[in-house]
């Protein structure tokens, strides 16, 4: 299907607005629009998949092995209208010098057509040696278009086209002054989450507003049509012997979820129930498994506080043996105290330990994690590697807490920090909580060794809330 790369000359220069507003100038006109994010992220997927109202995927050289990026690619992208896939840092900024997980790496392998986002901000003459440099760089990049964004105004535009016309023969697709209305607030570790904010449909339609006048989409279109066409691909799906219930928390407070590791739950067969940590008063009835993901429960710590039922719903069915995954937002969520800005709320209180919030990050990037031999989770015949490859996305760290026989280590840290740098991940009872984000791929196929962990237990032993098969 039609397909196109949005990159960028370097970080923050404005090609997730851009490619948020691509999503719903598309969407507006009646197509049906598939997002895709190079890299680990969260936030920009949230913000592209309610623009274009379809689920984002991630597509990571770290984390997947490249047949798996191609067919995750071609899975969702075959029954679209037109795909944009989204950039992270530079065009030809990545881990390696050769630049084999480059954006340009992933362009290459997707045969995608390159749109180029520049900001233009006090540039004049100098575009024209930074776009050439650009196309000179590596040949075999097709810069399809550029789009000008952060413009100071009409004769700004109109000197840049002249400059580009004059020394380049790179196409200008469109051209975004610069609007007040179209930034989304930052904080740390990025973007405001659309889940988070109240405004989200508004950002996205006063971005889609300027993009459509200001982006030539039809030229766009044709740009996509360019690419090869992808094929239909259905991957492998897995059944459970038995009916399995797993709730997912998924509110303001916790909304960091690959769309396919929630996927991979429903076709092993798996009825994923969300709830509202900060509005329901207890965990959904009949249970069999909890996932508590990332998020921001510092934005939301009061209310989180505040929900005492939840808490103690959450607190009894952990200690009752439900068996439960919680990562970064969802680990500090479990711990006794969460404090941010001189404020100090109570939480969930299983981990016997406190979360505390730093101006600056304490791990963030990429990780490489090592479970023990005897771990928590049954290891796959297809699959026994005790190494795996992740990441983390935390500016707090976790105090006082102590590994005990009753509350062991998870994780060795082989890369990244974890909760202290040389560990990461709690075990308790059914229970596993860690800094570390995971992605279910071929060689870390957490969702399926969590499931079978989630059948196991339950055709075990009885859990209050829990009917086995």
């Amino acid at each position: 299907m039609p397909h196109v790369f949005v990159s960028a000359a370097h970080k923050s220069s404005g090609k997730t607005t851009v490619s948020i507003g691509l999503c719903a100038a598309f969407k507006a006109r009646g197509l049906d629009v598939q997002p895709f994010k190079k890299g680990p992220d969260y936030i920009d997927p949230m913000w592209l998949a309610s623009a274009s109202e379809r689920d984002c995927y991630n597509l990571d050289f770290y984390t997947m092995q490249n047949d798996e990026i191609r067919q995750t690619f071609d899975r969702y992208n075959h029954d679209a209208d037109i795909s944009l896939i989204e950039g992270n840092k530079g065009l030809y900024d990545g881990l390696d010098l050769d630049g084999s997980n480059s954006n340009a790496a992933l362009a290459t392998m997707l045969d995608a057509p390159v749109i180029l986002v520049l900001d233009a901000r006090g540039m004049t003459r100098g575009i024209a040696p930074l776009i050439l440099g650009y196309q000179a760089f590596n040949e075999n990049i097709n810069i399809a278009g550029v789009i000008l964004n952060q413009l100071g105004g009409s004769r700004h535009e109109s000197k840049l086209r002249n400059v580009i016309e004059h020394y380049t023969d790179a196409s200008v697709v469109g051209a975004i002054h610069k609007h007040e209305d179209m930034a989304i607030v930052e904080r740390h570790l990025g973007l405001l989450p659309s889940n988070e904010s109240d405004s989200a449909a508004n950002y996205i339609s006063n971005i889609r507003k300027h993009v459509t006048e200001s982006v030539d989409l039809d030229k766009i279109i044709d740009i996509a049509n360019t690419a090869p066409a992808s094929k239909k691909i259905e991957l492998p799906k897995t059944q459970t012997d038995c009916k399995l219930r797993i709730a997912v928390a998924q509110d303001a407070a916790f909304g960091f979820y690959y769309a396919s590791d929630l996927n991979a739950m429903r076709d092993a067969g798996v009825e994923v129930v969300t709830f509202d940590t900060l509005h329901d008063s207890f965990l959904p009835d009949n249970i069999d498994g909890l996932f508590i993901g990332g998020g921001f429960p510092e934005s939301s710590m009061q209310q989180l506080e505040e929900n005492t039922s939840m808490r103690e719903s959450i607190h009894n069915a952990i200690e009752a043996g439900l068996p439960t995954y919680a990562e970064c937002g969802g680990m500090m969520y479990l711990s006794q105290t969460l404090s941010w800005n001189d404020k100090k709320h109570n939480m969930v209180g299983i981990i016997p330990g406190d979360t505390l919030m730093h101006k600056k990050p304490q791990g963030r990037g990429y990780v490489k994690i090592e479970e023990p031999n005897e771990f928590i989770w049954p290891r796959l015949e297809s699959n026994s590697s005790t190494l795996h490859q992740a990441h983390e996305f935390h500016y707090s760290s976790l105090e006082g807490f102590v590994p005990n026989d009753e509350f062991r280590t998870g994780y060795k840290m082989k890369r990244g920090h974890g909760i202290n740098g040389e560990y990461d991940g709690i075990i308790y009872k059914n229970m596993l909580a860690c800094y570390t984000h995971q992605r279910n791929v071929g060689s870390n196929p957490w969702v399926e060794r969590f499931i079978q962990f989630v059948f196991t237990i339950k055709s075990s032993q009885h859990l209050t809330g829990v009917e086995l098969c």
